[in-house]
């Protein structure tokens, strides 16, 4: 299968955004705790800021804050008024509320399209961004030239982040849509032309479940024996045989939505700001 480099789809996108005017507010991001992931995702982040000239400012709140502090916290930032977007890292602690918490930012500052006013005018094609999530399945389309119309598209997991959004921006679109909240429905993905991944849970689908020729989008990530693993099971692929023949593809983890999915985040700002 045809490896699909998401760093190349991401320096294209940057390099769009590269002589536009640099917005003059900033781009806020919470973090709360210390959660590895969390920090890895926020650097990487931080560094297209740089490489950008964009004032990114990181605001670090203590795992043990409460649901009402977080939010006025949130809040204080995102209507600061050279405050140009605001994002929250999730996942966030078991005790707090994303929804509650994501929904004291306004959505003109909602670059990550998670409050419910902005995802509100994003279902009813009022947005003016897209989900990250989404505009990475736009790249995707674009790069591979392929047309929604003609394919059938699986989606394992529907969470807030991935799942959720493409499944609703992907149903207006495709020939099939198949969605998939068990993982005891997986048998079905053998149907699809295009699979998108979403659940994190590393090594969840296997090359023969799928069909011969087919093209995988993974938003997962997770480890397995201690190496980074996308929900996609890459490691038969070294065997060989009838799914390497042309036509497949896939996007690693790493190196393939994650970096697409930071450049979206960033165009999402740039496009607030304009």
């Amino acid at each position: 299968m045809e490896i699909l480099d998401g760093k190349k789809i991401a320096a294209a996108i940057l390099g769009r955004l590269a002589p536009l005017p640099v917005p003059k507010k900033f781009f806020g991001a919470v973090l709360v705790g210390d959660d590895a992931s969390s920090v890895s995702f926020l650097a990487q982040k931080e560094k297209i800021a740089r490489q950008l000239g964009v004032d990114f400012r990181l605001y670090r709140f203590p795992v043990t804050i409460k649901n009402d502090e977080l939010r006025r916290e949130v809040g204080k930032i995102a209507e600061h008024k050279t405050c140009g977007g605001v994002i929250v890292q999730l996942p966030l602690p078991d005790h707090l509320n994303p929804h509650y918490i994501l929904n004291a930012v306004p959505p003109e500052k909602d670059v990550d399209v998670l409050g419910e006013r902005a995802l509100g005018s994003f279902y009813v094609g009022r947005s003016a961004v897209l989900p990250p999530a989404v505009g990475v399945m736009e790249e995707i389309f674009a790069e591979r030239r392929i047309v929604p119309a003609e394919h059938a598209v699986a989606i394992v997991g529907l969470g807030l982040l991935v799942g959720r959004p493409i499944a609703n921006w992907i149903m207006r679109r495709a020939k099939q849509t198949i969605l998939l909240r068990r993982t005891s429905d997986i048998g079905l993905l053998c149907h699809a032309d295009i699979v998108v991944l979403g659940t994190g849970r590393a090594g969840l689908v296997s090359p023969d479940l799928l069909k011969e020729k087919v093209g995988v989008i993974d938003f997962g990530y997770g480890t397995i024996d201690g190496k980074y693993s996308g929900d996609f099971d890459v490691r038969t692929l070294a065997d060989g045989g009838m799914r390497t023949r042309a036509g497949s593809w896939y996007t690693p983890t790493p190196g393939g939505t994650g970096p697409i999915l930071v450049a979206k985040l960033f165009e999402n700002f740039y496009r607030l700001n304009a």
